[in-house]
């Protein structure tokens, strides 16, 4: 399986640091990274995580820039794409079919193949104008998955909360994992 993870500058970065940690652990999958520049910024703000460290955890590294890369047509074949967490500036380039970069042309890409989208958006609160951009992006076919905790499954610190919405991504794009307890199973001692 191939994917694509996109990580944002919208707060949450963790969120995509994670899926990577977590997808470089599963066997056959081969990830592709799109790290932008906000990205790196709130890498350095909200985690101990260095930006130049990030590149390491994925297969293939691609910069925002290069809307050449293989990623950004249609005849490469990825399965699945993220973006984990996604921007509001990303959701409007990525609903509004305007791909300026290589984050919302490989999104668009997804879109228009048919091929799984999630876009974790990370944002609040929601005016109209936002709620209207995910409508649009699910309207087209992408997978809109904001982060919003759940306690059902016990959680006992942040880690367990972000791995319950990464756990929900992999869900989605058909990826066994066991990040978090489902509904009805015991706990753990």
């Amino acid at each position: 399986m191939r994917v694509t993870v996109g990580i944002t500058g919208a707060s949450g970065v963790i969120y995509g640091i994670r899926a990577l940690e977590c997808l470089e652990a599963v066997e056959g999958i081969e990830t592709h990274l799109i790290l932008t520049d906000g990205a790196k910024t709130s890498i350095a703000v909200e985690t101990d995580w260095n930006a130049a460290e990030i590149p390491k955890l994925a297969d293939v590294n691609h910069r925002n820039d290069n809307l050449a890369a293989s990623i950004a047509s249609g005849s490469h074949l990825m399965d699945a794409m993220m973006v984990i967490p996604c921007s509001v500036k990303s959701l409007s380039g990525i609903a509004n079919a305007y791909a300026d970069n290589l984050l919302t042309r490989a999104a668009d890409v997804m879109l228009k193949e048919r091929r799984p989208l999630v876009l974790v958006v990370r944002e609040t609160p929601l005016h109209k104008g936002h709620l209207d951009l995910m409508m649009r992006a699910a309207d087209s076919g992408a997978i809109i998955l904001p982060p919003v905790p759940a306690f059902y499954h016990n959680p006992r610190s942040i880690d367990d909360l972000v791995d319950h919405t990464v756990g929900k991504v992999f869900d989605l794009l058909g990826i066994t994992h066991d990040l978090y307890r489902r509904w009805g199973e015991r706990k753990k001692k």
